[in-house]
């Protein structure tokens, strides 16, 4: 049995359309929470799982099993830093508990573009990012889309931030597996999978827009003008680029070595 873990998060719906049905007969499909998959796959409770970029660099010999993987290329939409004063005069920063990438990226973003390492506080998902008691918040998902902007000073979409910071796409999530585990079978499938789901944007859009306060026609944006399915050169520059400033700031525990 070859053990799978995904996302279900909406941003995830291209990439694992139909999978269930395109799994053999002795592969499992299991969805869960980004940290709890990264949990899973370091303790050998999954063979293979769709975990976020920092994680990947955290892990011990993983390697990238797919070019299928969630990125960016300019303005992503679903992950903004809101704050009630000029960014630059953050002195703590509420970090949305549903993303550990992203709160990576936002602090490497200040740090890199204005020298600030701000005190950090957890903001919980069910907590209005207009109650956290701090200067600026990280945002994610469906509650990034549409801020407040008259609440906030300044707003930032990180994806174009760290684009226009380096030139280059970021990478949120990819298939990652242990340099052992057997999955090799698993390739065609994950990015069958993810282009089928491109080539069903429509529907998908249709299916979810609603349930997540959208339009189908916002929803459809998202998943064709925001998000970037595939792992090219570009991509594989950008995650380095990425580990190199996480680990320069010591957000990867574990000694990083150059995999991407």
């Amino acid at each position: 049995m070859t053990r799978i873990g995904a996302v279900s998060y909406l941003n995830t719906k291209p990439l694992i359309h139909q999978m269930r049905d395109a799994l053999g007969d002795q592969d499992s499909l299991s969805l869960n929470l980004p940290s709890r998959l990264a949990s899973q796959l370091a303790a050998g409770d999954l063979d293979v799982a769709l975990i976020p970029s920092v994680e990947y660099f955290r892990g011990q010999k993983y390697r990238i099993v797919s070019d299928a993987v969630i990125a960016c290329t300019g303005p992503v939409w679903s992950v903004r830093l809101v704050s009630r004063v000029p960014i630059q005069k953050i002195r703590r920063l509420a970090l949305d508990e549903g993303s550990r990438t992203s709160a990576a990226l936002v602090r490497v973003l200040l740090w890199e573009i204005y020298g600030l390492k701000p005190e950090t506080v957890m903001l919980p998902i069910e907590q209005s990012p207009d109650a956290a008691d701090a200067d600026g918040v990280l945002i994610i998902g469906d509650r990034a889309m549409h801020p407040e902007h008259g609440v906030y000073e300044e707003i930032w979409d990180l994806g174009q931030r760290w684009n226009q910071h380096t030139g280059l796409p970021f990478v949120f999530a990819m298939w990652v597996a242990s340099e052992l585990a057997e999955v090799d079978h698993l390739v065609p499938i994950f990015e069958s999978c993810r282009d089928s789901g491109l080539a069903a944007v429509e529907s998908i859009a249709e299916t979810h827009a609603a349930a997540n306060g959208l339009t189908n026609h916002d929803l459809l944006r998202y998943f064709t003008e925001n998000l970037h399915f595939r792992l090219g050169s570009r991509e594989r520059q950008g995650l380095e680029r990425f580990r190199r400033s996480c680990d320069a700031l010591g957000l990867i525990p574990q000694p990083a070595t150059d995999r991407a």
